[in-house]
């Protein structure tokens, strides 16, 4: 692909991240991680009443939340439709674009939706750490009030939402 100038575009090495790096709300992750267990959720076979009727009914959504993990921690995965057959339990699987979904607001499930890549590749050699499960970690919105109290000798702040810390920079 060529930019306007008419010079080829370079592509990015992908920066492969660690389970225990991701953060609530984050996106563009790349991750080589195991599957460790494949349990297909139940959908509901409710019709759709926005399609017109004579068209073809949809067919129902197949939906798996799997275990997936590396040598730092494990995450529930879920996966949507063709990915449920990627996703079977030993494989190692390459997720490109994954993002972080919070799941009923408190909990952290990563996904990779239609931007995203799916890649099998060959059995990695790490071990997985069942011990640090991300999705079991609770989070809380909390609401930051505009008028904070500042300290004279910080100059540049940091605040985590998710958390509700403030931070101190310089």
């Amino acid at each position: 692909m060529a930019t306007a100038t008419g010079q080829p575009n370079a592509k990015r090495k992908p920066v492969f991240v660690k389970v225990e790096d991701l953060k609530p709300g984050t996106t563009g992750h790349t991750l080589i991680v195991k599957v460790v267990e494949t349990t297909p959720v139940k959908t509901s076979s409710r019709p759709n009443t926005s399609r017109a009727l004579l068209s073809r009914p949809a067919p129902p959504a197949k939906i798996a939340e799997c275990v997936v993990g590396d040598e730092t921690g494990t995450i529930i995965f879920t996966a949507r439709n063709e990915q449920v057959d990627l996703m079977t339990k030993g494989a190692t699987v390459i997720l490109r674009n994954a993002k972080i979904v919070m799941f009923k607001g408190t909990t952290m499930r990563l996904a990779v939706d239609k931007w995203g890549r799916i890649e099998v590749t060959e059995p990695a050699k790490f071990t997985i750490n069942e011990d640090n499960n991300l999705s079991l970690v609770e989070y809380e919105l909390v609401t930051v009030p505009d008028q904070v109290e500042i300290s004279e000798h910080c100059s540049v702040l940091a605040v985590d939402l998710f958390i509700g810390r403030i931070v101190c920079l310089a």
